[in-house]
């Protein structure tokens, strides 16, 4: 993915900021340092932009459970930053910001302070090759190679000659940085699916208004179908569509892993997942009555395309072989910190 060019900048200097990377600090940096440019600012409060590099990563970590590695202190940061501002997992990104920003708390202030030996500096390496962090500053704060900007204890400054630029084509510049990102995290989670939407928090949820009506089909053909969790009779206008394996690890709607549930079990569940052992069976058995009523009713139903990302034909949507698609992403579930059903 290539930078808008400007003859008088040296835009392979910025592009090349993310080429060197063993932690996920640059990345949320630039894109904290992107945001307060939007907004205006030119001297940026340090502070300011560590806080920022929480908020924006508070999402991905706490309600994804995506690894930064186990050498990215961010990522232990905010772990620590939730527990000590009591701040929720969903909490909005400017919510979280206006606490660290106003935070009085000296452990907090110490988790934010640890990236300002490790981010600032380095992030100019393009521009000052192997420069310790005193080199750094100093030649910053002369704007030699026309860097980014300028490092002072506190605060930085953006250098004037590239505002204009950062400010026209700051969405670009954050699609690249979220772009490197998500090559980073995944490098980081090879067996993790959809990276690229687990770095930003989405506004809303799509309703499954459509995947509802799937299931209506089922339950108007049988009068009822028992929860699988709580053995409650399901019928049409009273049940929740449930995610089998936790949207927030699955990051889809997709119809296998969409089952009828007990509206009341639905909200407690939140991201848990289901024990195989007691689940799967009665799981597969809806599955695949639904799988025979739908294609028996509407067999051009577009959700059954949705089974072929697991299984090559619906026919084969057998118990072992979708037991072993589902096995291997519960335990990946799990060792990223997803919790179990009791």
């Amino acid at each position: 993915m290539d930078l808008p060019y400007q003859e008088d900048l040296p835009v392979h200097l910025l592009a090349g900021c993310f080429n060197n990377t063993s932690a996920t600090y640059k990345f949320y940096w630039f894109l904290a340092v992107l945001g307060r440019v939007e907004l205006g600012e030119i001297k940026i409060a340090k502070r300011d932009l560590f806080a920022e590099m929480v908020a924006h990563a508070w999402y991905t970590v706490n309600y994804f459970k995506v690894s930064f590695g186990k050498q990215d202190k961010l990522q232990e940061a905010i772990t620590q930053v939730r527990t000590l501002e009591r701040l929720t997992i969903d909490a909005d990104r400017r919510v979280i910001f206006n606490r660290l920003k106003e935070s009085s708390n000296k452990q907090t202030l110490r988790e934010l302070r640890y990236f300002n030996s490790e981010v600032p500096h380095r992030f100019l390496s393009p521009w000052f090759r192997a420069a310790d962090m005193p080199t750094a500053y100093a030649a910053s704060q002369r704007l030699e190679n026309q860097c980014l900007y300028s490092l002072h204890a506190d605060y930085i400054e953006i250098n004037p000659v590239w505002v204009d630029y950062l400010r026209q084509h700051a969405g670009i510049l954050k699609h690249f940085c979220y772009w490197n990102l998500a090559v980073y995290l995944q490098a980081k989670n090879p067996v993790v699916p959809d990276i690229p939407n687990k770095l930003i928090k989405l506004p809303i949820r799509k309703a499954l208004t459509e995947q509802r009506k799937f299931w209506d089909i089922v339950l108007e053909e049988l009068g009822s179908v028992d929860c699988i969790y709580t053995n409650k009779k399901l019928i049409i206008g009273d049940y929740a569509v449930e995610h089998f394996l936790p949207y927030a690890f699955v990051s889809h709607d997709l119809m296998w892993n969409l089952i009828p549930a007990d509206r009341s079990f639905n909200s407690s569940k939140s991201d848990k997942l289901p024990p195989l052992d007691k689940y799967f069976q009665p799981y597969f058995n809806l599955q695949r009555t639904a799988l025979e009523i739908i294609k028996y009713k509407s067999p051009k139903h577009k959700f059954l395309e949705d089974y072929l990302t697991i299984v090559p034909d619906v026919s084969l949507f057998e118990r072992q072989r979708v037991y072993e698609q589902l096995q291997p992403m519960t335990t990946i579930a799990r060792n990223n910190g997803f919790d179990m059903l009791s």
